[in-house]
C-alpha cells in the first residue's frame, strides 16, 4: 500500500514520456544489449523520482492553495516531508550509481540534468522559459541514451536535430498541460505561458512549438528510411492533440492530449527506430 503511494507520488506511468527516447538514443548509437537496456532503465527512472520528488517537495505551498493540486501527497498530508526527500534521495543515488556503472562520461555528465531537474520548479516563479527547461530533460535522454554506447559527446548531425526536436516537442506539450492552472497561475503570479498570456495564445504557441518540433523531426530523419514511416504518424497525432483542446481544456481533455497521445507518439518513433535498427538500415 506504501509503495503504491510512492509511485503514484512519483507518478512513475510519466516514464512512458521520455523513457523510448532515452533507447531511441542508445539504438542511433548502434547498440541495446540487455545490460545497457536495464541501466538506461535504473538511470532514467532514478533521475525521473528525484525530479518528481522535487518538484513536489519545491511546490507543496503552492499545490496547497490550488484547488486542482490540494489534494497531492504533500498538501493532503499522505506522506511526510521526510518521505519526500527520502524518496528524492534514493532517485538521485540510483541515478548517479547507474550513470557511473554506464561508462564515465555519463557519469561526468549526469549532474547537469539532475540541475537542470532541481532548478525547474523555481522558475515559473520568475520566468516562462520553465517549458523550455523540461524540454532539455528530454533532449537530455535522447542524447543519454547515445552517450550510453559511445561513451562521448560527439553526437552526429541526425542525433543533434533530433535533440533539438524534442526539445521543442516537450516545451509544446507542457504548455498545454499548464493550461489546467493558467487562472491560478495569473492571480499567483506564476509564469506559464497560459498563466502570462492567455489561454489562446498559449495554444497557438504550443502549436508553433510543435510545427518546430516536426520540421526538426523531418530534418533528423531525412536520411533515415523507416524512421521517416514515423512522420505521418507523429503529424496525425500532433493534429490529434491540438484538436481535442481546441475549444475545452478541462483535465480530461489534457489528460487525453497531454499523456496518451504523447506517450503513443514517442512510443511509435522508439519502435520505428528500433526496426531499422534490427533491419540493418
Amino acid at each position: 500500500m506504501r509503495l503504491k503511494i510512492y509511485l503514484d507520488f512519483i507518478k512513475i506511468e510519466h516514464t512512458l514520456f521520455a523513457l523510448p527516447i532515452a533507447y531511441a538514443g542508445a539504438v542511433l548509437a548502434g547498440e541495446l544489449t540487455l545490460k545497457l537496456t536495464l541501466l538506461i532503465l535504473t538511470t532514467f527512472t532514478g533521475l525521473r523520482t528525484f525530479a518528481m520528488a522535487c518538484n513536489r517537495i519545491i511546490d507543496r505551498e503552492i499545490d496547497a492553495k490550488n484547488p486542482r493540486t490540494a489534494k497531492r501527497h504533500l498538501p493532503a498530508g499522505l506522506i511526510s516531508l521526510r518521505e519526500a526527500y527520502a524518496i528524492a534521495i534514493a532517485g538521485l543515488v540510483i541515478y548517479f550509481v547507474s550513470a557511473y556503472l554506464i561508462n564515465m562520461t555519463a557519469f561526468i555528465l549526469s549532474p547537469i540534468p539532475a540541475v537542470v531537474s532541481y532548478v525547474y520548479p523555481y522558475l515559473k516563479r520568475f520566468t516562462c522559459l520553465s517549458h523550455y527547461f523540461l524540454g532539455l530533460s528530454v533532449a537530455f535522454a535522447l542524447l543519454g541514451g547515445w552517450i550510453a554506447v559511445k561513451d562521448s559527446i560527439l553526437f552526429p548531425e541526425n542525433v543533434l536535430l533530433f535533440a533539438i526536436a524534442l526539445f521543442f516537442w516537450e516545451a509544446g506539450f507542457d504548455m498545454i498541460y499548464a493550461l489546467q492552472d493558467a487562472e491560478f497561475d495569473q492571480k499567483e503570479g506564476l509564469h506559464s505561458i497560459g498563466g502570462h498570456f492567455g489561454v489562446k495564445f498559449a495554444k497557438k504557441f504550443s502549436i508553433l512549438n510543435h510545427l518546430i518540433f516536426f520540421l526538426f523531426l523531418v530534418l533528423a530523419f531525412k536520411n533515415e528510411p523507416i524512421v521517416r514511416l514515423s512522420l505521418p504518424i507523429v503529424a496525425f497525432l500532433l493534429i490529434l492533440e491540438h484538436y481535442i483542446i481546441r475549444e475545452k481544456h478541462d483535465e480530461e481533455r489534457i489528460q487525453i492530449s497531454f499523456f496518451y497521445l504523447n506517450a503513443l507518439m514517442s512510443a511509435s518513433v522508439f519502435l520505428l527506430i528500433f526496426a531499422q535498427f534490427l533491419l540493418g538500415f
